[in-house]
């Protein structure tokens, strides 16, 4: 990670999320929100009179949504909870609250790298003794791994992102004969059959390069490991090792085989990429991206998601452990307050996470949430597949230096898109990638 002098400094360079722009800072208070009280189990103190702040990067649905989690909270211990929304740049704004010297009581965080610097700095506090059994009961041990910084756990993840889905027209799919793959060479051929009726087998948006990032991370995954994974974000690995070059040649003839892929990819936004696949006139059958593509349908087309569009897991190669690359939110005390802890130990609990999980449009990572709350089909699928993983690494361009993982021109995103150009370069793509990561880690 990049280093500064000052914390907001330093705080301002950590990767971003893909989606880029701002939303105003929003405060709500969830003595004062409406919304019907949440039945909360287990042993909370009375916290009439006190005051906890929480701030994320939700806005709009998501922030009224994580307001009746709060409200579950408030009404079961008397707590006043107030959420201040951060807009999508998360790491200036908090980092410009600590530097002032008033952190929110728990701030939910995008980053992995930035819990790790703001532990580092000391800003953030380690999980207590009691938060830390409930994180142990409800959460497998790789999302614990994900927060924990020299031997302690400072973190309790409450909302993630599954971005190992790939998404079809089951309209399509059945008219070639096609059935979702298990393994990476019944995925190609599955591409070839569907070419072969007359779609292109996948459509790619790669004009920017964060959806190629992707790619690259799924695939890396499970031909490296999760060990190598983890030595390839940290460069404790070059870019130039044999592990790079056997993910990238797998890529390579994907990505070099017109037959299966949609032209014009270069010149193809995401939004399109789902649109090509899902729209009135498809021109293929196929897209990967993670489980926000459901939105995407929704939002750009007239299918619906669980009947003409449905999603697999990304195949296994090589024989790999069912894994799943993702993102989340994690939860962070800033102090060691009573209340503070009691709404850590609460957001570690099923029934924090069942109460959104009821209100669609969230995935949880607690294995002991309720699945059958889930509004269909498809969301109750992707959080199956994420809690069940037997491996889940965090996306890889969201944990590196943001100069190299996270902006637009240059580092992995144009590199993945001069190599999805020029499939067949990939040691000039693994000369390219070192150069940009050496620089960016200095």
């Amino acid at each position: 990670m990049k280093r500064a002098t000052s914390l907001a400094a330093l705080v301002a360079t950590t990767a971003l999320l893909a989606a880029c722009g701002g939303t105003a800072p929003n405060t709500t208070s969830s003595s004062a929100s409406g919304a019907p009280a949440t039945e909360v189990k287990g042993d909370y103190p009375d916290l009439t009179g006190e005051t906890i702040s929480v701030a994320s990067d939700w806005s709009g649905a998501e922030q009224e949504n994580f307001q009746k989690v709060l409200d579950g909270f408030a009404k079961a211990t008397g707590a006043k909870v107030t959420y201040t929304s951060l807009g999508n740049n998360v790491a200036t704004a908090l980092g410009t609250q600590i530097e002032g010297g008033k952190p929110p009581s728990v701030a939910l965080i995008p980053q992995p790298g930035l819990l790790k610097q703001l532990a580092a700095k000391g800003s953030i506090k380690p999980l207590s003794a009691e938060v830390s059994d409930a994180v142990a009961k409800n959460y497998a041990q790789t999302w614990a791994d994900l927060s924990t910084v020299d031997g302690k756990n400072y973190g309790v993840w409450f909302k993630a992102a599954n971005k190992s889905t790939i998404w079809y027209n089951t309209k399509l799919y059945e008219e070639a004969g096609a059935t979702a793959p298990a393994t990476w060479e019944d995925f190609t051929k599955t591409l070839k059959t569907l070419s072969d009726s007359g779609y292109a087998g996948i459509s790619i948006g790669a004009d920017v390069g964060w959806p190629l990032t992707d790619w690259f991370e799924n695939v890396y995954l499970r031909t490296a490991g999760p060990e190598k994974y983890d030595q390839l974000t940290e460069h404790k690995i070059p870019w130039t090792d044999p592990s790079v070059k056997e993910a990238l040649d797998v890529l390579s003839k994907l990505w070099g085989d017109s037959a299966l892929i949609q032209p014009g990819g270069a010149q193809r936004t995401f939004p399109d990429s789902v649109t090509a696949v899902f729209g009135e006139k498809p021109a293929a059958a196929t897209v990967y991206e993670g489980d926000f593509v459901a939105g995407n349908i929704t939002s750009q087309t007239k299918s619906k998601v669980g009947t003409d569009a449905k999603l697999y897991p990304w195949p296994s190669i090589n024989g790999s452990k069912p894994s799943v690359m993702g993102a989340g939110n994690v939860a962070v005390a800033f102090d060691e307050n009573k209340g503070t802890q009691a709404l850590m130990k609460y957001l570690a609990s099923p029934e924090a996470a069942n109460t959104w999980i009821a209100l669609g449009g969230f995935t949880s990572p607690n294995k002991n949430a309720d699945m059958n709350l889930y509004p269909d089909e498809i969301s109750r699928q992707i959080a199956d597949e994420l809690v069940n993983a037997e491996v889940f690494k965090f996306d890889m361009s969201d944990l590196v230096p943001s100069a190299f993982g996270g902006t637009e021109g240059q580092g992995m995103w144009q590199i993945f898109i001069d190599f999805y150009q020029k499939p067949a370069d990939v040691e000039g793509t693994m000369a390219a990638l070192e150069k940009a990561a050496t620089e960016a880690y200095k």
